[in-house]
């Protein structure tokens, strides 16, 4: 791609410069070091829409905290260096700010004599949460939303032959609004971390004539061979043409011109199909003309590839790229650093967790509940990630009148107000309109876990309305409305699965989260945790082994993707598969590959020995009250227990089979099941909500019920008790009962038994 020129303007002092320094945070990735007032970010920061000529406004920027409701201050505390937020390490100020209060930016700036017969942009690439901009005391607008670029043109605030004035304010409710704010608390613990507040993605500005290109949407078409470009201009044009050419290293291979406003088609002969294997892009130049004069023009690129389900040859919906089915295995991709936040140190370092997810063995990854700088997708576009997408999510908390926080069991969503979900909706339009062009991007997800949902087959519906392109996971985890294309399982460690039906695809959004906390990499000397913890590398591979391997019990069945948590440890949460400061990988690169490997092949067949009540209710019997000895056992009586169908729960499932009321604290059930050949392995799927318990077949215990889910199936091998199976007749037998980790969910109990061939 072409090189781009910027004009760097010197602005910070040398002594200014000269007197920051980073604040002390607990940890520190190796690319902190390398960040100065001088270097902050300099990349040019939208890489899917460039032109030659801006300005980094990057740097030291004097900064005050005021109270919420007071005007710009007469006097500034000190510096901070911009883009870092302030509650930041690399800011150099390290300094939280609560929704009493409000934080101020100033700076000064000079702009080229060259740009002054041109509109002059001034672009954000993130603000969290509210910003108000001024420039020589004009106010130039405001902007709600913490996670997207916004601009204003200065043009008519310009002061002529002195330095120009730029000031900002911002506010921040965190977690005591509705709005997005993905994992940010003010009293950080568990899964929720530090809050950030401020300016946090680069800041910039560029000259643009009176008509100029602001977006591009390039939109493939792989079966007809082309590519439908549409532009977003700004300002009046009438008699103006666009003219795109496509090229791929050097060669032109494609070019169309047509009336500005007008979306163009390019035909490219024989694609290069962009995919995680070959993640092929094609330079695009555009120009704005007005008869033979070039009005703007600008450099983008696109990828040839197509995201869409399809069934494979069992019948099962699986996710295909570029028409053929492809398992998708990633990482929960947080995007947190210890010495910037939500910010990475460098542009390096922000590429490097891409690269170590592709040297792991991972094809994709799920960012969330939070948006990254552009550049983050541009460099998943150039490595071969597949990126399913989050939008922040935003709740006050649980246990709040109005709380937006949906439990798996509540029958009816979170409500906002008219407000709150414009603002939201609004939130979530602009994500999409910057982010769309991306083709790594692969999966929307608006909701996860409950937190905010509200209105959720009309929020997924009109996501898959305006943009068909991808896929809409409607729900990720816990309360699905039967909504979007795929069916979102949330298991730790897992793994399981619940069936998505004969529309939606089944994936695991979430699994694993295995921790280990590494001495001298631990951003708190206590608190530390995983949702399953060792103390070895030895231990931990051991189970990952495990929860990876079961895998293939899910991929069966038909599962369509599976996520695991997660990149990198985040302050307390110590479950990545790096450190939170990426200097320590916790796993063997060439042994992850090696383990991964089967699950992008065919999958296997389940061989069904005693099926489970996912698609009709299964015969049972079961008693309520404790039975005498032995009710486990092959030759136990069971003619005085009720008969009953599977599955048994105390409040009927809304989207899912209903079977025998149970309304009990505890359980015992009983299946005959014959056998006519033995499997070569042997699976367990079961859904339970308690977790105390054992599972026994003829006699032999082969699993108990400490680890609980909601209403999907736990997937398990079970194969070192293979000898307990027997040609002929068999009996499954279960007890249930609550235990100390039981989460006040209402009881649900099933079971099935198969083999994979």
């Amino acid at each position: 791609m072409p090189r781009i020129a910027s004009f760097l303007l010197l602005i910070t002092l040398p002594l200014a410069a000269q007197s920051w320094r980073r604040a002390e945070s607990p940890l520190e990735t190796r690319w902190a070091a390398e960040v100065s007032p001088e270097n902050a970010l300099p990349e040019y920061p939208r890489p899917q829409l460039r032109r030659e000529v801006w300005t980094n406004l990057n740097g030291l920027w004097d900064y005050a905290i005021t109270d919420r409701g007071a005007p710009a201050p007469a006097q500034w505390k000190g510096k901070i260096l911009v883009p870092f937020a302030i509650e930041s390490g690399l800011s150099g100020v390290k300094e939280p700010v609560s929704p009493e209060q409000a934080l101020w930016y100033r700076r000064t700036l000079e702009v080229p004599e060259v740009w002054r017969s041109q509109r002059v942009l001034l672009h954000f690439g993130a603000v969290d949460w509210q910003a108000e901009v001024w420039l020589n005391g004009v106010r130039l607008g405001e902007h709600r939303g913490g996670y997207v670029p916004f601009s204003f043109d200065l043009s008519s605030a310009l002061v002529p032959g002195v330095r120009q004035e730029l000031l900002v304010r911002v506010w921040d409710p965190t977690d005591t609004g509705e709005q997005a704010r993905g994992k940010q608390v003010l009293e950080p613990k568990g899964i929720w971390y530090t809050a950030v507040t401020g300016i946090w993605q680069t800041v910039w500005m560029e000259p643009v004539g009176s008509v100029s290109i602001e977006r591009l949407n390039p939109t493939p078409d792989i079966d007809a061979g082309e590519l439908r470009l549409a532009a977003t201009l700004s300002g009046p044009t009438q008699g103006l043409s666009l003219r795109a050419v496509a090229s791929d290293g050097g060669k032109v291979v494609a070019e169309a011109r047509g009336g500005a406003g007008e979306p163009l088609t390019l035909k490219i002969p024989n694609a290069k199909l962009w995919s995680p294997d070959s993640p092929h892009l094609y330079d695009l130049a555009v120009e704005l003309l007005e008869g033979g004069s070039v009005l703007d023009k600008a450099e983008s690129y696109f990828g040839m590839r197509e995201i869409a389900l399809g069934r494979d040859g069992r019948g099962d919906l699986r996710m295909e790229l570029n028409g053929k089915a492809l398992f998708q295995f990633g990482p929960l991709d947080q995007g947190w650093w210890p010495d910037g936040l939500y910010t990475a140190p460098t542009d390096e370092a922000l590429a490097y967790d891409i690269q170590a997810t592709k040297d792991l063995g991972f094809n994709m990854a799920r960012k969330h509940v939070k948006v990254e700088p552009a550049r983050w997708y541009y460099h998943c576009d150039r490595l071969g990630l597949l990126v399913w997408q989050d939008m922040p999510s935003g709740y006050l908390g649980r246990g709040v009148p109005r709380g937006l926080f949906v439990q798996p069991w509540d029958a009816e969503d979170g409500r906002r107000d008219g407000v709150s979900g414009a603002q939201f909706e609004g939130e979530l339009q602009e994500m999409i309109d910057n982010f769309r062009m991306f083709p790594s991007i692969v999966a929307w997800v608006p909701f996860n876990e409950g937190w905010g949902q509200y209105d959720t087959a009309r929020v997924a519906g009109w996501v898959k309305q305006y943009d068909p392109t991808r896929l809409v996971n409607a729900s990720s985890g816990w309360t699905d409305r039967g909504a979007g294309d795929v069916y979102d399982t949330h298991m730790y460690p897992g793994p399981g699965l619940q069936f998505g039906g004969e529309k939606r695809a089944a994936v695991l959004g979430e699994f694993g989260g295995l921790g280990w906390p590494v001495e001298d990499h631990l951003w708190w000397d206590k608190r530390n945790w995983g949702y399953r913890t060792y103390y070895s590398r030895e231990d931990l591979l051991a189970k990952y082994q495990e929860v990876v391997g079961e895998l293939m019990g899910p991929l069966a069945w038909g599962m369509a993707a599976a996520v695991y948590t997660q990149t990198t440890d985040v302050e307390g949460e110590v479950n990545g598969l790096m450190t939170y400061d990426r200097k320590l990988v916790k796993f063997d690169a060439d042994a992850l590959h090696e383990l991964h490997a089967p699950l992008y092949q065919n999958p296997p067949r389940p061989r069904v020995l005693l099926p489970a009540a996912h698609a009709e209710p299964q015969p049972w019997r079961y008693a309520v009250k404790k039975p005498r000895k032995g009710w486990e056992d092959v030759d136990f009586k069971d003619r005085r227990w009720a008969e009953g169908r599977a599955p048994f729960r105390e409040e009927p499932d809304p989207i899912f089979t209903n079977g025998t009321v149970w309304n009990a604290d505890q359980i015992w059930i009983r299946r005959e099941f014959d056998v006519d050949r033995l499997p070569q392995n042997l699976w367990l799927e079961i859904q339970h909500t308690l977790t105390q318990g054992e599972v026994f077949l003829n006699g032999v215990k082969i699993d108990d019920l400490e680890r609980f889910s909601r209403r999907e199936y736990r997937h398990q091998n079970v194969s070192e008790h293979l000898d307990a199976l027997r040609v002929g007749r068999n009996v499954l037998a279960i007890h249930a009962a609550p235990g100390e980790e039981d989460r006040g969910f209402p009881n649900s109990l099933d079971a099935g038994l198969y083999g994979l061939e």
